[in-house]
């Protein structure tokens, strides 16, 4: 019987070698786990045999149990590199088949986010206005056309407006007379089509507290769109439009501008100047901003921590172009290993719960960076010297027995 718990013991050791082995082997493998041999003694079934006087067979391996601990988080810069900081799984998917695992060296195939061996990165896509749809997952990919343009239709502009000025030495008002007009502004506007003009303000004092306000495009005529009104204290207080009536949204101007582009024409504005001041100092515009933008192509995108792919466009917008989807398990140890750093489910594992990363329990996405193997070369050393002494020991319960075994012999 010796022979058997002998052979039994070297079948583990090696066994637990295999293990180890294979952990070193993957120490630099992307997102690897490493697993660790947990044995049982064995017992010969005995109905007979009194509890007392049972005398163990040997040892086997019960499981090899992957230790699915936090692996470093490395910087790498590349946009298709994404760590996971925390539980889950990225889901892949190959010919309708799902696995799950957590290397992220990810990469544009034909506009697909897949891996190294062509497998879909799964998650949830964007409209076209950017919405994310979460309803399902679906095989991630990266729209490479240019992103719609929006027309102008509001500017905002912030002023200070000199409470000292004279008035206009040219009654008159003549876009191209200074003298008939106290400060003048443009900013650009975007159409319909994403085509660009520059709408030109001019503000003109008219007595004290009372400014009246020009607008129209560069190559256009500038018509007086309204009068802005300031109390004692500085404070801009109402506007009314060209006719004296008050302005349909407080503070703001409406006017047209017209486009030759084949956009839409005319073209609906809001001047908004609320904040502007009337005080003893100096003119000048403090904020001046507009809601519209170009076309804009794809230049970059970003991973951020809740999985959102975010696009950044040659036109300076941003916009969510989909969302990388996370798989827990309630036990993760069910996984059935495939290789390739990828695993299946199983009924031991449980059903995959998918979610957005950072929801529930689910992990945070690092972009620009990959997890590194959990192995610690260091205990894994120290482990294959415990093992080499394991089968250094049973080997030498086998060559005690041939010696026992030689003395009955030699009798």
């Amino acid at each position: 019987m010796s022979y058997q718990t002998g052979l039994s013991g070297l079948a583990g050791a090696s066994r637990d070698l295999d293990v180890i082995g294979n952990n070193v082997a993957n120490a630099n493998t992307v997102g690897f786990k490493q697993g660790v041999a947990r044995f049982a003694d064995m017992y010969a079934n005995s109905v007979a045999t009194a509890v007392n006087n049972q005398v163990g067979i040997g040892t086997r391996l019960a499981q090899v149990q992957q230790q699915f601990t936090q692996g470093g988080i490395t910087n790498t810069g590349r946009e298709l590199d994404i760590a996971i900081n925390g539980n889950g799984f990225f889901q892949m998917q190959s010919n309708g088949v799902l696995t799950y695992s957590r290397d992220g060296v990810f990469e544009l195939r034909d506009g697909y986010i897949v891996n190294g061996a062509g497998q879909n990165l799964m998650g949830y896509n964007a409209d076209a206005s950017g919405v994310v749809n979460t309803a399902s997952t679906v095989p991630l990919r990266v729209p490479m056309s240019n992103l719609p343009p929006k027309a102008t239709t509001a500017i905002t502009a912030g002023l200070n407006l000199n409470a000292q000025d004279s008035l206009p030495k040219t009654t008159p008002f003549a876009k191209g007379d200074p003298s008939s007009y106290n400060y003048a502004t443009s900013t650009v506007v975007y159409d319909s089509l994403g085509g660009s003009q520059q709408v030109d303000m001019y503000f003109v004092k008219t007595a004290a507290g009372s400014w009246d306000v020009y607008a129209g495009s560069t190559t256009g005529a500038a018509t007086q769109i309204g009068t802005a009104k300031f109390d004692t204290s500085g404070n801009l207080v109402s506007t009314t439009d060209a006719a004296g009536n008050p302005t349909a949204k407080p503070l703001a101007f409406d006017f047209t501008v017209a486009t030759t582009d084949g956009s839409a024409t005319p073209q609906s504005l809001s001047l908004s100047i609320g904040g502007t001041t009337q005080y003893g100092g100096k003119t000048g515009i403090n904020n001046l901003s507009q809601d519209g933008f170009e076309s804009g192509r794809l230049a970059t995108f970003a991973v951020d921590v809740d999985g959102t792919i975010v696009g950044m466009y040659s036109n300076g917008q941003t916009m969510a172009i989909g969302q990388v989807a996370l798989a827990t398990f309630n036990n993760p140890n069910g996984l059935v290993n495939l290789g390739g750093n990828q695993y299946a489910a199983t009924n031991s594992s449980g059903v995959p719960q998918i979610s957005a990363p950072g929801s529930t329990n689910h992990g945070a996405l690092q972009g620009g960076a990959l997890e590194a193997s959990n192995v610690d070369l260091t205990s894994e050393l120290v482990h294959m010297i415990s093992a080499q002494r394991n089968y250094q020991a049973n080997a030498q319960t086998i060559k005690t027995q041939q010696a026992v075994d030689n003395t009955l012999i030699n009798l």
